[in-house]
């Protein structure tokens, strides 16, 4: 699989930054000097390295001479204090782009998955992958898998992806729309134009029509200037439309319009804008249903669904649960410095569950039982959901050596989890406050 190493002096934001690389299919290291930063580069070289501009010993534009002999690392600078000069002196000296915080996360994700889509094995069987699972595993761009629901899936994408047929994605919250999407675009001819991905039920219905389509200055108060909407930005690309049918319903049918004539006009204009854009939709509904409520417009889904592509659900996919549990767990092990593992039983816990959640879940129990366990991770470091006995764990033993942060982590997520998850019983019997128990877990959600 594609190694990413990630460098910043602020360490919430490397966290955060580790875990949405992760995310996107990816090992990762991280450090948060120069010197750390060079030292991970000897240790392994990534496939791409994203460095603050301005580090505590000198400037991450330095990385750029350690990595430009003999690799093929793309270099992107990162900076909130952002000026054409280094911006034009990164460019020259190697860089392949350059992002200003906060981060447009869109960009940084199609950033990532030009970089995955170039990796060896990205339409054949992973080896990498392999070799951690102990078995030959199947392996499409982000996605993994290996089971006959995913080769079905697999072959639907290999065949529609070099088209510019319209795709619609659907299946349960979790089961991996967003990835699907980012792999269609990047083995399409269009992979070197952007990716633009809008979840089109989070943002307010009075802001999404100036979002997709963009205004002109002065359509309305506090307009400014000129915006161009999401389908201008992603000209000669790919928009990802997530969740449709939470659209308002009297915008679908601008947006059917749009896709009718490929043309379209801003808020506030009168100038017809030309636009050459591909679109993907996905939606957790069943599409038929949301017609039936009023939720989705009869011929717009009809038009979205030149090539409709079902995602299928966890519980169906037989022993890529147990793939990617290990999987999960392999990124957190590489980027905690641990090799906890699973034992037999929780493994046959977790195969047997319904995962209402689908991948997602998945890898939030993966996440919460590595930070439970201290070696092996067994059935008393799962939630009782998914089959656990944390109501049995009514002690914790901790090796000489371990440190107070992990301690402290352990204790309150086994204190929350006798409590059944309450907060304010479980902050009462520690002794803290509650808004000091809800920092701590946000904290271990950034980890």
């Amino acid at each position: 699989m594609p190694h990413a190493l990630a460098v910043d002096d602020d360490p919430n934001f490397l966290s955060a930054l580790a875990e949405l690389i992760e995310g996107q299919g990816f090992t990762t290291n991280t450090a948060s000097t120069l010197r750390d930063a060079r030292t991970q580069v000897h240790h392994k070289t990534p496939d791409v390295a994203l460095v603050d501009l301005y580090l505590p010993d000198g400037l991450g534009i330095d990385l750029i001479k350690d990595l430009e002999a003999g690799n093929s690392t793309e270099v992107v600078l990162m900076t909130g204090h952002a000026d054409v000069e280094s911006a034009v002196q990164a460019l020259r000296l190697g860089a392949s782009d350059y992002l200003t915080k906060p981060l447009d996360i869109g960009r940084l994700k199609s950033i990532l998955a030009n970089v995955a889509s170039v990796q060896p094995g990205l339409t054949m069987v992973g080896a990498e992958a392999a070799e951690e699972a102990g078995e030959e595993v199947g392996r499409l761009g982000l996605l993994l898998g290996a089971s006959p629901p995913m080769q079905s899936l697999y072959e639907m994408m290999t065949r529609v992806a070099p088209t510019d047929a319209t795709v619609f994605l659907v299946g349960e919250s979790g089961s991996g729309k967003d990835m699907a999407a980012q792999t269609l675009h990047h083995l399409s001819r269009r992979a070197k134009a952007p990716f633009l991905p809008l979840n089109c039920g989070a943002i307010s219905p009075t802001l999404i029509e100036s979002e997709l389509f963009g205004h002109e200055r002065g359509s309305f108060t506090g307009a400014a200037r000129r915006h161009k909407g999401y389908f201008e930005r992603a000209h000669g690309g790919t928009l990802f439309l997530d969740e449709i049918s939470e659209m308002p319903i009297e915008l679908q049918v601008k947006l059917l319009r749009v896709l009718e004539t490929g043309v379209l006009v801003r808020i506030g204009g009168d100038q017809p804008v030309e636009i050459d854009v591909r679109v993907f939709a996905a939606t957790n509904r069943d599409p038929l249903r949301a017609v039936e409520e009023g939720k989705l417009r009869e011929d717009l889904l009809y038009r979205l669904s030149v090539f409709p592509i079902p995602m299928p659900p966890l519980r169906e996919r037989g022993a890529d649960i147990e793939l990617l549990a290990n999987f999960f767990l392999a990124q957190l092990n590489e980027r905690q410095g641990t090799d906890k593992r699973f034992d037999d039983e929780t493994l046959a816990r977790l195969q047997a569950h319904a995962w209402p959640g689908n991948v997602r879940e998945l890898k939030n129990i993966v996440h919460r039982a590595f930070i439970m366990a201290e070696q092996e991770i067994t059935p008393r470091c799962l939630p009782r959901e998914v089959g656990g006995e944390s109501g049995a764990l009514r002690s914790l033993h901790f090796q000489v050596g371990t440190s107070i942060a992990e301690v402290e982590r352990r204790l309150i997520m086994a204190t929350l989890d006798l409590n059944g998850g309450n907060k304010k019983k479980t902050a009462d019997i520690l002794g803290v406050s509650l808004k000091t128990l809800y920092n701590r877990l946000n904290t271990y959600r950034e980890d």
